[in-house]
């Protein structure tokens, strides 16, 4: 059977950890990780500051983080599509917390990224999450990377990534790369499901080039950043643990979509470390001189 090829060996007993008996009532413990400046219980603004704003319609606040480069990708290739069209990205760096401005709450009372502003419309409208923002920038540009007789499987992707990718980021990449201590438990138990959801592309990318259809749809787009990303390695320094050589069609997917114009430059957008290309505000086509 499929499943005993890529099976994830789980311990006869978890390794011995302290005993925790919870409290009646949770307290926040003291901040631990490489997320415990930006991590706490309670929402909105943190302090007083206003968002920038832009020469064009759409202005994005975001980081290249996968849930930010799935916008931006989109967004590049409707520059592609469309020689008139321009858009405006500012940074917006989660670890100085600048999700947690009155300006960026206003936008999103969630403080995640990305989030974005349309003033084209009157009032100016507010979209945060990143499938609403893909869904609503297709729609604006008559349905583009969104053919409407693909349209229910198309939504089917985009939103088995958003109930996936916590699995997979929220759960193996937290305990595989970013916990303070390596739990054994708890890696083997995100890994087990991140190679679940690998499998589960794996299988679907069999029948077909694309996720949803034949063509390249917002599908791609969300689903890339997260499994794509982790498959060519550029994830959680956990492609070799993963083993995602084996998953040959997912493999093909993602480095079809990796050669794209639009990928190329829409991973650079809002990137401002380390050592690939990055441009960490994008206001112009011209931003790119020089760096593709």
């Amino acid at each position: 059977p499929r499943f005993l090829s890529r099976s994830c060996h789980w311990p006869a007993m978890p390794q011995t950890l302290g005993e925790y008996t919870p409290a009646k009532v949770w307290e926040a413990p003291p901040a631990e990780g490489k997320f415990a400046s930006i991590n706490k219980p309670t929402a909105g603004a943190q302090k007083e500051e206003a968002l920038k704003k832009g020469d064009h319609d759409l202005q994005i606040y975001s980081m290249a983080t996968p849930n930010g480069v799935k916008v931006t990708m989109l967004l590049e290739e409707l520059c592609d599509m469309h020689p008139e069209f321009e858009y405006d990205a500012w940074a917006a760096s989660i670890m100085n917390g600048d999700q947690f401005t009155s300006g960026f709450v206003e936008c999103n009372p969630n403080s995640k990224i990305p989030c974005m502003m349309d003033y084209g419309t009157n009032p100016p409208t507010r979209v945060f999450e990143s499938a609403s923002i893909l869904m609503y920038v297709s729609e604006k540009f008559n349905n583009a990377f969104f053919p409407q007789q693909h349209k229910t499987e198309i939504l089917n992707w985009v939103f088995w990534q958003m109930g996936s990718a916590p699995y997979l980021g929220g759960g193996f990449g937290h305990f595989y790369a970013y916990a303070p201590v390596k739990i054994e438990y708890a890696i083997n138990r995100f890994t087990m499901e991140a190679k679940r959801q690998l499998d589960v592309l794996d299988q679907q990318l069999a029948t077909r080039k694309y996720i949803a259809c034949d063509e390249y749809t917002i599908a791609d787009m969300a689903i890339w950043p997260w499994y794509g990303a982790l498959v060519l390695g550029r994830l959680y320094d956990a492609a070799e643990f993963l083993d995602v050589a084996s998953y040959k069609n997912v493999m093909r997917w993602a480095q079809e979509i990796d050669a794209r114009p639009g990928t190329k430059r829409g991973r650079m957008v809002n990137k401002f470390w380390g050592d690939e290309g990055k441009l960490s505000e994008r206001h112009s086509r011209k931003d790119f001189e020089g760096l593709l």
